[in-house]
């Protein structure tokens, strides 16, 4: 039964650094990943968008949808007055509250897609979000729909970070963190698949960025009670100054590199009797 199992490792940030890109692409390149998630309103974006256009024909690449790092590719002038984004936090409160600006969140949207397919020369293979932006209330009826009107209904699967509560349980990895995120994307499943779109059908890879702690122990929980469609993120790269002035998750990016790079990767799913797949593969 656990060899019919889909278990699809996805590489979120792609685009936010050289560092961070260029880590992903060694991890793709030695076959470590089935999916890269990109940022693409950053600057590093047309050049190494490009190269994974050259490097990505072995896993599944799509839009890391961001409403929370950087600047818009357009004017907000309600949600980004200043002409940055707003941290998550007040994202996630004005979500909840349904006070966000929504003709502004629509066309940010299409211009990301619009970015996205620019570079690459095709739409994405998947959509998710940046901290789990697209799943939240308001965002992801947007999203699914701007995807919809765009054809990509049984072409682009999206992520699903709303995984079931017995496999929280299961896993005892970033429960809280895990629980938090499902509460905030409760019904993005449903209004997915009403539009057509296939999900993920369970999620792990919550961490709380502990350069301290062993990222192949965190790792084993994430293959822990898995769906037959599986999705784990993960965050590998090199850090660089410019990573360093954006982000504050640095070190174990490294770290994460250097796991998915090393034998205990396949190790791990060989004695688990998993297979890292692509999930447009999977779905079909």
């Amino acid at each position: 039964m656990a060899r019919d199992r889909v278990i699809a490792l996805c590489a979120d940030d792609y685009g936010l650094s050289y560092g961070v890109s260029v880590g992903i692409l060694e991890a793709l390149d030695a076959g470590r990943l089935t999916a890269v998630s990109a940022l693409v309103n950053g600057p590093r974006w047309p050049a190494m968008g490009r190269e994974l256009r050259r490097r990505g024909a072995n896993a599944d690449v799509g839009l890391h949808f961001n409403l929370t790092l950087g600047r818009p590719l357009g004017p907000m002038p309600v949600f980004a007055p200043q002409g940055n984004f707003p941290p998550v936090s007040t994202v996630i409160r004005l979500a909840l509250r349904r006070k966000l600006p929504m003709d502004e969140i629509r066309a940010e949207i299409d211009r990301q897609l619009d970015r996205f397919e620019a570079v690459m020369e095709r739409p994405p293979e998947f959509v998710d979000g940046h901290q789990h932006v697209h799943g939240l209330p308001g965002i992801r009826e947007a999203l699914v729909e701007a995807m919809a009107a765009r054809r990509l209904a049984g072409k682009a699967w999206l992520r699903n970070a709303a995984d079931g509560l017995h496999r929280i349980v299961l896993r005892r990895a970033q429960a809280r963190k895990a629980l938090a995120v499902r509460g905030l994307s409760s019904g993005f499943r449903h209004v997915a698949q009403l539009h057509g779109f296939a999900t993920n059908d369970s999620f792990a890879g919550f961490s709380d960025f502990d350069p301290g702690k062993d990222y192949a122990r965190a790792f084993e929980t994430y293959l822990r009670a898995p769906g037959r469609r599986h999705l784990v993120m993960c965050h590998p790269g090199h850090v660089d100054d410019e990573l360093k002035a954006q982000d504050p998750v640095t070190i174990t990016r490294e770290q994460e590199l250097a796991f998915l790079l090393s034998p205990r990767l396949p190790e791990m799913l060989e004695k688990r009797g998993l297979r890292l797949a692509r999930l447009s593969e999977a779905m079909r």
